[in-house]
């Protein structure tokens, strides 16, 4: 049930106990008899139920909502403390990488397209990332390949990231 359709039915139950307790009270000074008033009084008791049963989810949702918001923010903030302690390594990293790179005597072309590469982007979308055409995207990937010594994208991932993992 949403937020919207909670606040009808308390609006609705609320008029309910309003219309019964006003009711009650005429009945009560007219001399009605007594199961007449209890069975309009249960009904007035059965709206109030619903009354709080409705509020009280609510309130339980509002509070289940604060407290994962407040996780979110928390693990957010643990990202962003990663990425600024990592900063200074991936740019280390970024620095080799191209450093390696300009031995194998890459153009700047195929310096971005291996960066692509290792990025893990699809020919198409180096392609569509330096709009060129997916043929000459292939064409330079297999270049990189061939001035590295290496026969395939995978290969180029593991040469730069074998020495990043620590055998366990």
């Amino acid at each position: 049930m949403g937020h919207k359709e909670k606040w009808v039915l308390v609006s609705v139950l609320s008029a309910v106990f309003l219309l019964v307790s006003m009711d009650i009270i005429s009945d009560s000074k007219e001399g009605v008899v007594i199961w007449h008033l209890l069975l309009e009084g249960s009904m007035g008791l059965i709206s109030l139920f619903g009354i709080f049963y409705i509020l009280r989810d609510s309130f339980q949702t509002k509070k289940s909502l604060i407290e994962t918001s407040q996780k979110f923010s928390a693990y957010r903030e643990e990202a962003e403390k990663w990425r600024a302690e990592s900063k200074k390594y991936l740019e280390g990293l970024s620095q080799a990488i191209d450093d390696q790179l300009s031995k194998w005597e890459l153009t700047a072309a195929e310096k971005e397209v291996a960066f692509l590469l290792l990025k893990g982007l699809s020919l198409k979308e180096i392609a569509s990332v330096r709009n060129t055409t997916e043929k000459t995207a292939r064409v330079q990937s297999m270049a990189i390949y061939a001035k590295a010594g290496l026969s395939s994208r995978s290969e180029l991932s593991a040469f730069f990231l074998e020495d990043l993992l620590v055998p366990q």
